[in-house]
């Protein structure tokens, strides 16, 4: 049996220290590993004990992070073991190998998206809906979507479902993930770039994990995975009868997610 795992990165198998949820007292918490620095500051963690089974699972599987992030943001990312064959960027619109784009996969990807409406056009509907009381950033990535940052504090409770309204008849999907709202094409999707490298790998099972609205559809694509307790997904009551809810949040989640694949894989 061989067997391809593919896995969301943010909020799925890595936190940032606010998305920890650490809610053990001090000495009981679990010893993290840093796997990325930004600005010369630790940004990403997970447990040392995620850390180990992920290098035990990369010998026995395709392991394949799967992330909205672009190049520039997925390459902060060291994650333990040696270097994945390939991964996904940019939510399924660069498939890298070896750490470099393909670019006949890049291409089909702009094609695809040629009946969606224009980034521009989304874009321009976002700087004009969103509130400067809430608004802290806005985001293109890769030319191909669109986020803003948030407070979510101030961010009032039906502006995403007023944008995913108005997004949806042009072909385009909205996510909120933590503190960033995203605006997607529909044809841009984790699942299609997993398939392709399922392909090129001749593997016989995919397994999956993620935890938001655009993890979704590599989920449902996916023979089996598994989602946390946590996120746009467990929020939603998302559910399908392959994917697992796990009940751990937080960086737990991602230590629990890495124990079910690899008891899967054994």
């Amino acid at each position: 049996m061989t067997v391809l795992i593919a896995s969301d990165l943010d909020r799925t198998l890595i936190y940032s220290a606010a998305a920890l949820d650490l809610r053990m007292p001090d000495r009981e918490a679990p010893r993290l590993l840093c796997v990325e620095t930004y600005g010369g500051k630790p940004l990403s963690y997970l447990t040392e004990t995620a850390a180990t089974l992920l290098v035990r699972l990369a010998e026995r599987a395709v392991f394949v992070p799967a992330t909205t992030r672009t190049r520039e943001q997925y390459h902060r990312v060291r994650l333990p073991g040696p270097p994945v064959r390939y991964a996904v960027c940019a939510n399924g619109g660069h498939l890298l190998v070896d750490g470099e784009s393909d670019p006949s996969w890049h291409r089909g990807v702009r094609r695809a998206l040629a009946d969606c409406a224009p980034l521009d056009e989304v874009r321009e509907r976002l700087r004009r809906t969103a509130d400067p009381g809430w608004l802290l950033k806005e985001r293109i990535a890769e030319d191909l979507f669109a986020y803003l940052v948030v407070d979510r504090e101030q961010l009032p409770d039906t502006y995403v479902k007023e944008l995913a309204d108005w997004a949806e008849p042009r072909g385009w999907t909205v996510s909120l993930q933590g503190r960033k709202i995203y605006a997607v094409p529909g044809p841009l999707t984790k699942s299609a770039a997993v398939a392709e490298v399922a392909r090129r790998t001749g593997v016989t099972h995919t397994y999956a994990a993620g935890d938001s609205q655009l993890d979704a559809d590599l989920l449902q694509a996916a023979e089996h995975g598994w989602r946390p307790g946590h996120g746009e997904l467990a929020d939603g009551g998302w559910d399908v009868e392959h994917v697992v809810p796990l009940p751990e949040r937080g960086v737990a989640a991602g230590e629990r997610i890495l124990e079910e694949a690899l008891r899967a894989v054994r």
